[in-house]
């Protein structure tokens, strides 16, 4: 397991590889970590980042959980048998289920917007759900020292904040350096949950 780093550590290890720590270069660092932060959650989907929530499907909207960014699967229970909810376009569903009074047991989902999906048809009861998504992990602050990526990525976080820091320092030719970094980090990363998958594919197959 790779070194444990803090926001702290983080907000030093910046200031270290940058050689500044005057203020107005401080005052734009938790702004570095946040862009850094997003182009991961943009750039790859590690099992760390997975979360599942469960709950009861009435409705023919839901409210997606906070800090989603993907859905990796939907799944209602109908008596003992798992069914999982295909992925369609809004317009698609809404073709399937024209109306609210189309029910029936839900069999696809949408987008509806950022923060809500669409279910088609709409519940003609209540279903019990388990949601798999892709979340943005909590961001680091001064007040939430440690995420996912501070105990598991901290090379990969750290890359990525320096890529955003060059534009700021004007040395845009240093952004090929860290994005090597930051690329071997994240193949690494990857290879990781590859092998996982891997080798829990070979245990269910013995």
């Amino acid at each position: 397991m790779t070194a444990a780093m803090t926001y702290d550590l983080l907000v030093a290890d910046i200031e270290t590889y940058c050689e500044r720590d005057d203020d107005p270069f401080l005052a734009q660092v938790p702004r570095f970590i946040a862009l850094a932060e997003n182009r991961i959650a943009s750039e790859s989907k590690p099992l760390g980042f997975v979360r599942t929530v469960t709950g009861t499907l009435a409705n023919n909207t839901m409210v997606k959980p906070s800090r989603w960014r993907l859905t990796k699967s939907f799944s209602i229970l109908t008596g003992n048998e798992r069914s999982f909810l295909f992925e369609r376009s809004y317009e698609y569903c809404r073709t399937f289920a024209p109306t609210a009074g189309s029910t029936g047991a839900p069999r696809f989902y949408a987008d509806y917007d950022y923060e809500n999906y669409f279910i088609a048809p709409t519940p003609d009861a209540g279903y019990d759900f388990e949601l798999q998504y892709y979340e943005l992990p909590e961001p680091l602050s001064s007040i939430n020292q440690t995420n996912w990526t501070t105990r598991y990525a901290p090379q990969l976080l750290l890359y990525a904040s320096l890529m955003e820091a060059m534009p700021f320092l004007k040395t845009s030719e240093r952004i090929p350096e860290f994005q090597g970094l930051y690329d071997r980090a994240m193949a690494a990363i990857t290879g990781e949950d590859q092998q996982r998958t891997t080798d829990a594919s070979e245990t269910r197959s013995k």
